[in-house]
């Protein structure tokens, strides 16, 4: 990170940490962790910075852990930004950031345009599992849909919520703008097509909350660490018309694969990570981190994701 572009953001850590939002409280067993299977992180003592940008629905969650580890490390400063998955791998190309956040994977052409560029390969960790929730506003009479319908709704071939067992409402439709990884994970995932061109794209998770907590017919997408927030409900959602509709806020129904819209949470770094990025990575999916992930209305990392997370921690 560029001394100059590092002091002119440095100070938005403190903007980014009045921005943290307390989560559900979950508990859960204890989480089998790369950090736990080394034994303790490793030792940082020089002073170091770190930039992180990217995932709208990762910001608050990375906030937080960033800062329970800046108090036990104060020699490390972290700042954190917002603006989508794309912005943040775009940044993560360019040099820009140390890390990018991101809701979606890599695609192969970043990829191979970060090693064009950084000549270096691309690591990645998976250190939080998130449900997405499908959101409506709380007095809205509809508990349960399928993915058909969800997708259905989000083409414009549904309009009004008595199509769905609702009363009779038009729907509002809520979403993320295109450079949002939620937004493409809903669009390929649910829509499997283009979003209704009825969306209203919002730029931020928070945004899309508010909005359908003030509109009685409104619906959007979120990450579950917003599921739960004031004026709005998750809807259950089952995969088929068959199949059992399950609720996103319940921990059992996602890390058990019965929800339907389950992905984990993604940090991608430029070459094999050490020193502090790697002290940082390795709290993050430490016992410490992951149950800070819980706190924020996050899931646990499974241990098919601490398998993945081997090639960068290990």
């Amino acid at each position: 990170m560029k001394q100059k572009r590092w002091l002119a953001l440095v100070g938005l850590t403190l903007l980014v940490l009045v921005l943290m939002v307390t989560g559900c409280g979950q508990s859960a067993a204890p989480v089998e962790t790369l950090a736990d299977e080394a034994g303790s992180v490793v030792e940082v003592k020089e002073s170091a910075s770190i930039m992180i940008a990217g995932s709208d629905s990762e910001v608050n969650l990375v906030t937080r852990l960033a800062e329970v580890y800046m108090i036990a490390n104060p020699h490390v400063a972290i700042a954190i930004t917002g603006g989508g998955s794309g912005v943040g791998i775009s940044s993560l190309i360019d040099g820009d950031i140390d890390i990018a956040n991101s809701s979606r994977p890599m695609k192969e052409a970043e990829e191979a345009d970060l090693k064009a560029k950084q000549g270096q390969d691309t690591y990645a960790v998976r250190f939080a599992v998130d449900g997405v929730a499908v959101v409506v506003n709380k007095d809205n009479s509809v508990t349960e849909l399928t993915v058909d319908q969800i997708g259905a709704i989000y083409r414009g071939e549904i309009t009004n919520w008595s199509e769905v067992g609702g009363e009779n409402l038009d729907i509002t439709l809520y979403g993320r703008q295109s450079t949002s990884g939620t937004y493409v994970f809903f669009m390929e995932k649910v829509v499997q097509a283009d979003y209704s061109p009825e969306m209203r794209n919002l730029p931020g998770t928070s945004d899309i909350v508010e909005s359908v907590a003030n509109d009685l017919g409104g619906i959007g997408y979120a990450a579950i660490g917003y599921a739960t927030k004031e004026g709005v409900k998750a809807v259950k959602v089952s995969a088929d018309e068959a199949s059992e509709a399950f609720d996103p806020t319940i921990l059992e129904n996602v890390t058990s694969g019965n929800y339907p819209l389950t992905r984990p949470l993604y940090q991608f770094v430029i070459g094999k990570p050490s020193a502090a990025i790697l002290d940082f990575l390795l709290f993050e999916v430490s016992e410490a981190g992951q149950q800070l992930v819980l706190e924020e209305g996050f899931y646990p990392i499974t241990s098919a994701d601490v398998d993945f997370n081997k090639k960068a921690l290990q």
